[in-house]
């Protein structure tokens, strides 16, 4: 039904008013309007108005017409309006207290009657009772008025035979009402109304609610002899009522299907097992015995959310005992068996549930409980809670303290039996006794050694020192020590293994111990040790609170360990090298804190780090780093001995060697290649701290790691080598983001089912053979050495056939069949080895360029701290042509992403770093021709490249070595001067700059430019450089003006133009052309423009339009320009040339073309005519329309009409009359209804009946063409056909 009926029947009874108020006040019935709006805050807004307006002007008649129209509005077609009208009555009925709820209530009644009111409307009426009620409730006056309150609980129970409409709303508004009143007026108004809905509350959800509500509410009046006489027992939760109870949660748990949430009289009746001691009997007998009996589904979904929902109001048993249950096993194999993307998965909701419960909860012992029982559901061993869980960070350091203690036991005895296996049926089956136990306690390691370092990695955690330290000597002990006896100063030696690590675990363990190393290098202070550092100090990450790095008590401990071999032994042992080198870093280190105490010196932490970082990775690949660890000392001691011997000279014998920092610089390099973010992170500051000493010979050797020219060579297989050795564990490069595949992947893969492992086995095999044939037939040809050994086999077994014979398999016997098959399975058995030969060698190549290029990305982060920390280093200018080299080979090949990292952090370095960076080197020196010889070689190489994104950085960096070349203006000339001199002074300072050479350079460019069709400079390019460099654009303005005539196109012509309007209108360009110099140039750029305008003649291409724009833009400037600072200059012939452009181009009404020419024509004093409009000629166009013959078949092309109808001759007639007055004017008018004549005439049959008019509805659908084709074809037809359509 539409809203205008309804407003119909909503204002049908109202009386005839006099013209008053009410029907002048537009602003008053807005409100109305408004309150029926789909927008919320519209809706709102006009509450607050009405109230506002209301209670401002005080007038009977507009509060009486104001309750009418909400009482009418509560059963409103919209679905938003209803709501909107009902909290504006409750809000109406609250402020204005004198209305008496009685009358509002039968005012409800009275207007949605459900006895008297149209069965079509019966939905809109059920809706306007139940909203009146709520409206009643929100005024907060019903529990003041006992007789309304009866009223009201009356109607609602009426509505809730209308469920199909109302569903459970009247039931819940019921709740509600008994939430506000009190239990006196409970036990005497409503308890006799509501004597038939609490007795019959097992029979639905919402009256059993109902009666869970009620008890909450007035236990003193609901007793056990009054439950005893409602329900015939005096508790509600008893074995005599679970089977109803069972009943009406399968109905609930089926009712919010849809909706996916916990029934409310689920949790209540829990809430109520607790209170009445029963929830032993509910847990067991009417959820595990009842709900979980159901088939997977609804009943299961409200199970699980039950106990997520029962986790803050269980006990610390109560906790234990139903985390341990059949609840929980089920929500296991739910999880287990709803890892397939379409299928419903309830985790996400639990986990809220758990952190929920976590951060609510202050009790470490309940806290400690879920978070074991949630740890404990595992699926092939590897627990089904994810490793990185942010609800860990909500217990409290108690709590945390025993769950590490716990993990810390299962991981070194674990104890399978006492947790929660949710293994699938075909799991189960399919079990292999000792080699699956194996597998599931490795999956259960590797997840709590991820668990254990998400704790630490973790900085909301709130975790202690002790409690850090204890992790990291945990997994570092397991990872490369095993207890041979216990010691009391070795914690970890009293903890034993009950089933010994075995490589794999040991492996996880390593890279999991470098992962939480780099974890603590930035973790924060404590809370604690925080307090005391100031608000405005920076925070200090990587120490501790004694200001001792995290690493070195590591390594102390690491060193206590190798001391007491009788305690802990190695799983690698030391050679008595590799101790030699391990005692020789720790000295290195202590003289290192010596000197810190003396005196704080920059980079002194930075390599301390660096030594006990290689230190640790001894542990890993002590052979590796053994001859890192001798070339790190002596690089130390060399740099001690030059600062020792800094004022004295230097002897022989050191110039001869290397320096120490080229030593470093490739050590760097070498610890660059291992694959540990720590060590990249470490080395970065490292090199950042000694980046004021680095060398010419260092900074060579870090750019002959990224010259693409050398990929090749010696020096990039060394690197690829490095890498090759660690490749095994993880190819990605990372050890800590390795970890965080584990933690991601454990939970995920480990649960998958074996059969469809199997399968996938089995599928990957057969996609390996298919590949492998493809692979030989993609190569071509066949392999004559192959060819040859076959023809071999088939000869000395006879089996091939000659001209005689047609075949030879007849003739052979079986034991010669045997053998041929033998040796043709050992030949094609070679040759298949072969072919994985040279696809293994290709993946080898493909993977060793992978590494390539991952190790020059890191060393690009040595050439951005260097670029960073010594920006005014002249060393910085022999960066600008390896790193050109670097985007040139990139940008000319076709890369995948990795190569496109390497590229765009290579030229986000050069030019945001390098080229635009405000630090540049001033201290050229006797520097200055090779700068000269460089700025002529990259403009030389930026006018023969092909690529115009490659040209922009050769001449970003032409305008960097300029800009280095100038150099700043000396601060002392500019004393002694006014602000203008020295501004002046400043344009025309140059530096070292010879202006002649690089003028003569840079005019080549802009000739190259003009002079080449296809050049790969720009006009931004020049523009740039004008901008920049007001004294070379001074040099090459008259070389710009005469391009405007002589370019080689029209496209560089107009180019010409924008670079030289760019140029007069930068004011430091007219500041150094000032005086006559400025008057001249004002004269050339006229000519200039006059000759160019009058080559444009016709101007119908687009390319020569927008050379005319780009020319009358600089006309307009040059015009404004002369005539504000009244130069001497003749713009006659110009202003000659621009009126008889007119001629020449063919203006529109609009445009940016005539724009832009009649603004230039302004300034000599032409104005734009102002055209008129005319009424267009009805005649004219009547007599062009028929001329338009576009669009019409041909005649050999229309379809011939059969069994044409003869017209009789009165229609004949007709038809000859309309063809002739189609012509004529007014014609038109009729032409629609004629069109439609026609249309019957065609459909009327021979005998003369007369035609019925054409139903509207069904017109065919054609378009406007058609339809005039169809005018114009059909009197044609009529003429040549005498009579016949």
């Amino acid at each position: 039904m539409s809203v205008e009926m309804v407003e119909l029947s909503m204002n049908a009874p109202e009386p005839v008013r006099t013209a008053g108020i009410l029907q002048q006040n537009r602003v008053f019935l807005d409100f109305f309007w408004d309150l029926a709006k789909p927008d919320q805050e519209v809706r709102l807004k006009a509450v607050e108005d009405l109230i506002q307006y209301l209670k401002t002007n005080n007038k009977a008649d507009e509060l009486d017409y104001t309750i009418k129209r909400l009482v009418d509005g509560l059963a409103h077609t919209r679905e938003a309006a209803r709501p909107g009208f009902s909290l504006a009555l409750g809000q109406v009925l609250s402020t204005f207290e004198v209305i008496s709820l009685q009358s509002i209530l039968d005012r409800i009644k009275e207007k949605h009657n459900l006895q008297t009111v149209k069965k079509k409307l019966v939905r809109n009426a059920a809706f306007g009772n139940l909203f009146g009620v709520l409206a009643l409730h929100q005024s907060s006056r019903l529990s003041k008025e006992p007789p309304v309150v009866l009223g009201c609980v009356q109607l609602l129970q009426s509505l809730s035979q209308h469920r199909q409409h109302l569903k459970d709303l009247p039931t819940k508004t019921m709740m509600d009402i008994l939430n506000e009143i009190s239990e006196e007026v409970f036990e005497e108004v409503l308890l006799s109304a509501l004597q038939t809905d609490l007795a019959s509350a097992f029979r639905t959800p919402e009256q059993l609610q109902l009666l869970l509500v009620a008890l909450q509410r007035f236990p003193q009046t609901l007793k056990p002899k009054k439950l005893k006489k409602l329900l015939g027992s005096s508790t509600i939760i008893n074995a005599e009522n679970i089977p109803k109870l069972m009943e009406v949660l399968k109905m609930a748990s089926r009712s919010v299907k849809k909706e996916c949430v916990l029934p409310a009289v689920a949790l209540d009746l829990l809430k109520l097992s607790l209170k009445e001691d029963s929830f032993q009997l509910f847990w067991n007998n009417a959820i595990i015995n009842g709900m979980l009996k159901e088939p997977p589904g609804p009943a299961h979904y409200l199970s699980f959310r039950l106990l997520g929902s029962a986790l803050p109001l269980l006990s610390v048993a109560q906790l234990k005992e139903v985390l341990s249950g059949e609840v929980m096993m089920q929500y296991g194999e739910h999880v287990v068996s709803a890892q397939k993307a379409e299928r419903f998965k309830l985790a996400p909701e639990m986990d809220s549930y758990v952190s929920d419960f976590l951060a609510g909860c202050q009790d470490a012992d309940r806290q400690l409980a879920g978070m074991v029982g949630f740890s404990s559901l595992i699926n092939k061993g590897s627990p089904l809670m994810p490793p990185v869980w942010r609800g860990v960070q909500h217990l409290q350091p108690a709590a945390l303290q025993h769950y590490v203690e716990w993990l810390k036991n299962m991981f070194l005895k674990p104890q399978l039996d006492k947790l929660l296996d949710c293994s699938t049926r075909k799991q189960k089956d399919n079990r292999e006794g000792k080699e699956q136990r194996e597998n599931s306690i490795f999956y259960l390691r590797k997840w709590i050694v991820s668990r254990l370092s998400s704790i630490i990695d973790n900085h909301q955690v709130k975790k202690q020192e002790d409690l850090v330290m204890d992790v990291a000597r945990f997994v570092f002990f397991h990872a490369f020590f095993s207890a041979k006896k216990a010691s009391a100063s070795i914690p970890e030696t009293k903890g034993k293994l009950s089933v010994p690590l075995d490589d794999k675990t040991r492996g996880v363990l390593v890279n999991h111990f470098f992962g939480l190393l780099l974890s603590m290098h930035h973790l924060p202070l404590t809370e604690d040790s925080d307090k005391g550092t100031a608000a405005n100090q920076k925070r200090v990450q990587g120490v501790r609170a004694d200001g001792t790095m995290w690493i070195y008590h590591l390594v102390q401990y690491a060193q206590v360990l190798l001391d007491q071999p009788e305690h802990a032994q190695c799983s690698q042992p030391f050679s008595p090298e590799q101790r030699k080198a391990w005692d020789g870093m720790l000295k290195m280190v202590a003289n290192l804190k010596k000197e810190v105490k003396k005196g704080p010196a920059a980079g002194t932490s930075a390599f301390q780090q660096l030594f006990l970082l290689v230190a640790m990775h001894l542990f890993k690949a002590p052979e590796e780093l053994l001859g890192i660890t001798k070339d790190l000392q002596s690089c130390v001691d060399k740099a001690q001995e030059k600062k020792a011997k800094k004022k004295k000279k230097q002897a022989t014998e050191q110039e001869e060697e290397p320096e120490w920092v080229e030593v470093l610089v490739d050590i760097l390099l070498s610890l660059l290649s291992q694959p540990s973010r720590h060590i990249r992170h470490v080395c970065r500051t490292v090199f950042s701290s000694i980046c004021p000493h680095v060398t010419a010979a260092a900074l060579t050797a870090i750019l002959d790691v990224l010259d693409p020219e050398k990929d090749d060579e010696e020096d990039s297989a060394v690197v690829v080598t490095d890498d090759n050795k660690t490749q095994k564990k993880n190819p990605n490069e990372e050890d800590d983001e390795e970890m965080e595949e584990d933690k991601s992947d454990g939970s995920d893969d480990d649960s998958d089912e074996e059969e469809d492992d199997e399968a996938m086995e089995e599928e990957d095999d057969d996609d390996e053979e298919e590949e492998e044939e493809e692979g030989e037939l993609e190569e071509g040809e066949v392999d004559q050495k192959f060819r040859q050994e076959l023809m071999k086999v088939l000869q000395q077994q006879n089996a091939l056939a000659t001209e005689e014979d047609g075949s030879s398999d007849e003739e052979l016997d079986d034991d010669a069949m045997m053998a041929l098959d033998k040796g043709l399975a050992a030949l094609f058995s070679e040759q298949k080895k072969k072919n994985q030969a040279k696809k293994d060698e290709r993946t080898k190549i493909q993977k060793e360029k992978t590494l390539v290029r991952d190790f020059k990305i890191k060393v690009l982060d040595l050439v951005e701290v260097f670029v960073a920390r010594q920006a005014g280093s002249p060393l910085v200018l022999g960066l600008v042509e390896p790193l050109l080299t670097i985007i040139d080979r990139g940008m000319s090949s076709d890369s995948d992403q990795q190569e496109q990292e390497f590229l765009r952090r290579a030229a986000d370095i050069f030019r945001n770093q390098l080229c635009r960076s405000k630090v540049y080197c001033r201290t050229v020196g006797d520097r200055q021709g090779e700068l000269h010889d460089l700025l002529d070689k990259l403009m030389t190489k930026c006018q023969k490249l092909a690529d115009s994104s490659v040209c922009l950085y050769y001449f970003s960096a032409s305008l960097y070595v300029v800009k280095v070349l100038r150099g700043a203006p000396p601060a002392e000339a500019k004393e002694g001067q006014t602000a203008d001199g020295a501004a002046a002074n400043d344009l025309r300072f140059m530096g070292n700059l010879d202006v002649d050479r690089v003028s003569a350079i840079f005019r080549d460019a802009l000739t190259s430019f003009m002079g080449r069709r296809k050049s790969p400079l720009t006009a931004q390019m020049f523009t740039d450089l004008f901008a920049r460099f007001p004294g070379l654009c001074v040099q090459l303005l008259d070389q710009a003006v005469q391009h405007i005539t002589s370019g080689v196109r029209v496209h560089q012509q107009g180019q010409a133009c924008v670079l030289v309007l760019r140029a007069i209108q930068n004011k430091e360009v007219q500041q150094l052309l000032s005086g006559a110099p400025w008057t001249e140039l004002c004269v050339k750029v006229s000519g200039q423009l006059a000759a160019s305008l009058q080559q444009a003649g016709q101007a119908e291409s687009k390319v020569v339009k927008e050379k005319v724009v780009r020319t009358l833009e600089l006309c307009q400037f040059l015009a404004k320009h002369v005539h504000q600072q009244k130069l001497s200059v003749d713009l006659e012939p110009l202003q000659k040339v621009l009126q008889s452009l007119t001629s020449a181009i063919a203006f529109k009404k609009t445009g940016k073309l005539e724009d832009t020419y009649w603004a230039v024509m302004k300034h000599f004093g032409v104005m734009k005519p102002k055209v008129e409009k005319t009424k267009p000629d009805k005649e004219a166009e009547q007599q062009q329309v028929p001329k338009k013959k576009k669009g019409f078949l041909p005649e050999t092309k229309k379809r011939k009409k059969r069994n044409q109808p003869i017209l009789e001759p009165a229609a004949a007639a007709a038809a000859a009359n309309n063809s002739t007055s189609r012509d004529k004017p007014g014609a038109d008018k009729g032409q629609a209804k004629k069109k439609h004549d026609k249309k019957t005439k065609q459909k009327r049959p021979a005998d003369g009946a007369a035609a019925s008019q054409p139903n509207p509805a069904k017109k065919s659908k054609i378009t406007q063409s058609e339809s005039k084709t169809a005018k114009k074809k059909k009197p044609k037809q009529k003429k040549e056909g005498g009579g016949q359509m």
